[in-house]
């Protein structure tokens, strides 16, 4: 059989779209970072929504009224709570900062008396000849202090702005799926919005509370700095497995200071709390909100991490739980026609 020759035409038009795709993915890849910023984004406009949308709804008010109003309450909440505590917490911040370093001292010492640990301290002394050599970055790592504010100033901008014309949003992004597509893709969209804003609601539950038991219980135990302790380990909450891992450990060198019976009893309690949170708290609560398979959470984290490093560890979550929600109503029930299948916005309509 003779191959017949493809038109001039249709040779440029498919090499115009072999090159188009890959620049499109090139720059797709070159602006990862980009992509997780419109989340952030994305994020933050349904946290406005979640107290805006009740003030639509019960009592009445203009959609830029609820949000003006919602950005209130929040900026009236912080201001309280620094209000309250904000002497106390910077007080008790100023005092864990100057516990650290002797805190760390102590732990190394009592490393160092034990022959078994003749290792693990002498990697920890290479540790401090690299941190030595790391504050010669300081100003490099000062202007990425500078660089991050900034962005989280525009990511937060940019989530009012969402927040404020959602609709106008989602149909922007919908106007580019063909017509017959877009009335499916709403519903999709509406329902990861909907997981989105039932895990938020969750979350921040959960980081009230965690924080707060954490807090009570160094109080009680009498660590030092309880206070500030209990803020950090409620706002190291929002990031799953690495966040209650990473407040943990200021918290027992702290208490190391104060002697072995302090360091167990504050082990005990993040070891408590830890358990209470995931055995008793989060399936309590995301059953009433949204959920998301646990195996698949701890896999998300490492995977985004890798992918896009702290950002990616930040909001593995709550992108997860968006990506699974759209696999399950575009592939499981429409490819599939999987009856049980259900996602997770799909309970809270």
């Amino acid at each position: 059989m003779k191959l017949e020759k493809l038109p001039l035409s249709s040779m440029v038009a498919a090499s115009v779209i072999l090159v188009g795709t890959y620049f499109l993915a090139q720059g797709a890849v070159k602006l990862a970072s980009l992509w997780i910023l419109i989340f952030g984004s994305v994020v933050v406009a349904v946290i406005v929504r979640s107290i805006a949308d009740p003030l639509v709804n019960r009592f009445g008010f203009k959609d830029g009224l609820a949000v003006l109003s919602a950005i209130l309450m929040i900026l009236l909440a912080l201001g309280g709570i620094a209000y309250l505590f904000g002497q106390q917490i910077s007080e008790q911040v100023h005092q864990l900062a100057l516990k650290l370093p002797g805190a760390w001292t102590e732990f190394q010492a009592r490393l160092q008396a034990s022959p078994a640990a003749g290792q693990i301290v002498e990697q920890l002394q290479k540790l401090g000849s690299e941190a030595g050599r790391a504050l010669a970055l300081a100003p490099r790592i000062a202007l990425g202090a500078v660089s991050g504010f900034a962005i989280l100033v525009l990511v937060l901008v940019a989530g009012v702005f969402l927040a404020a014309q959602p609709d106008r949003a989602r149909e922007g992004v919908l106007a580019m799926a063909p017509k017959p597509s877009r009335a499916r893709l709403r519903e999709v969209m509406n329902t990861c919005g909907r997981a989105l804003k039932g895990w938020v609601k969750a979350q921040l539950f959960a980081m009230v509370l965690v924080g707060s038991l954490v807090g009570l219980g160094l109080w009680a135990i009498g660590v030092p700095a309880p206070l500030a302790l209990g803020l950090f380990t409620g706002l190291a909450q929002f990031v799953p497995i690495v966040g209650p891992i990473s407040a943990a450990v200021p918290a027992l060198l702290v208490a190391a200071s104060g002697g072995t019976q302090m360091l167990l009893m504050t082990l005990a309690l993040f070891i408590g709390v830890s358990q209470l949170e995931a055995n008793l708290i989060t399936p309590l609560v995301q059953k009433n909100f949204a959920s998301l398979p646990v195996v698949l959470g701890i896999f998300a984290v490492v995977g985004l991490g890798t992918l896009f490093g702290p950002l990616g560890v930040l909001f593995a979550t709550p992108l997860t739980l968006v990506l699974y929600t759209a696999i399950t109503m575009l592939y499981r029930q429409d490819v599939l026609h999987d009856e049980e299948a259900h996602a997770p916005g799909e309970t809270l309509a």
